[in-house]
């Protein structure tokens, strides 16, 4: 665990003085979530397997007057993310909301996918979800409190094309985390998704990398079977941010089991 640094601003904000592990904070709305805590006094733990990115990114946010623990972790290794809950909990103290933010997304047709790409988008997204989510929660059942957000995919309900591995990984993290959200509910502890669709990130551009690809995203492509997106623009990761810190946040204490898709209506709220 690499250091903590000076103290959160006046402690004011909805977050003030909480813990929150944000696991790929180290771009996209994994650092956009991280960034939004922040701003609400948060103390954060930020995870991230890309150690030079993560410290950018803590730098930052110390720099604004934020406590921010940063650690590397591969959310797919069980043993590393218990290793990495108990430290956290060790030498910051108790989580009190976990953001769970890594992926990853392979692109390939469903016949002839590259095993690899499968198991990949496997073992971050559905597995990463069962470590980080599974481990937090068994720590904030034992004390009777705690939120926890993950980041689905629109994908793991309305089917893509080229997009077997990531939409089925997708799909077995949500049902995973929903059945989590049930056992979780009578302990006093929420768990939700959020589903973005199309995101300005760095995985979204490796996937839409120029204005044409984006126009069709936009605009809707029937020889891919894809509507558009109604409300006619690309989400910014802290659109998503802004909905993982609500649904984390003591204003949605009565919302859980629920998979909030925050993607301009591409789904048409299927």
């Amino acid at each position: 665990m690499s250091g903590a640094g000076a103290a959160a601003g006046d402690g004011a904000g909805e977050f003030a003085g909480r813990l929150a592990l944000v696991t790929g904070a180290a771009q996209g709305i994994g650092a956009a979530t991280a960034a939004r805590l922040a701003e609400q006094g948060a103390r954060l733990a930020l995870c991230d397997r890309d150690d030079a990115r993560l410290r950018e990114v803590a730098d930052t946010l110390r720099g604004q007057g934020a406590e921010v623990a940063q650690l590397v972790c591969d959310v797919s290794d069980v043993s590393a993310v218990a290793a990495m809950v108990e430290c956290i909990e060790r030498e910051l103290g108790p989580i009190a909301h976990l953001a769970h933010v890594a992926g990853i997304l392979r692109v390939g047709d469903a016949v002839g996918l590259d095993p690899d790409d499968w198991d990949a988008c496997m073992a971050v997204n559905a597995r990463g979800a069962f470590a980080v989510a599974g481990t937090v929660a068994a720590r904030m059942r034992e004390r009777g409190r705690g939120s926890i957000v993950a980041v689905g995919s629109n994908a793991a309900s309305a089917p893509r094309t080229g997009m077997a591995a990531y939409a089925a990984s997708k799909a077995a993290a949500t049902q995973y985390l929903r059945c989590l959200a049930l056992e979780l509910a009578p302990f006093g502890v929420r768990c939700n998704i959020v589903s973005p669709g199309s995101t300005d990130t760095a995985m979204q551009r490796a996937f839409a990398h120029d204005e044409a690809a984006r126009g069709r995203i936009l605009r809707g492509d029937g020889e891919r079977f894809r509507l558009g997106i109604p409300l006619g623009r690309i989400a910014d990761p802290c659109d998503v941010a802004d909905t993982i810190c609500f649904l984390l946040s003591d204003r949605a204490r009565h919302v859980t089991l629920h998979d909030l898709r925050v993607d301009g209506g591409a789904t048409l709220d299927m």
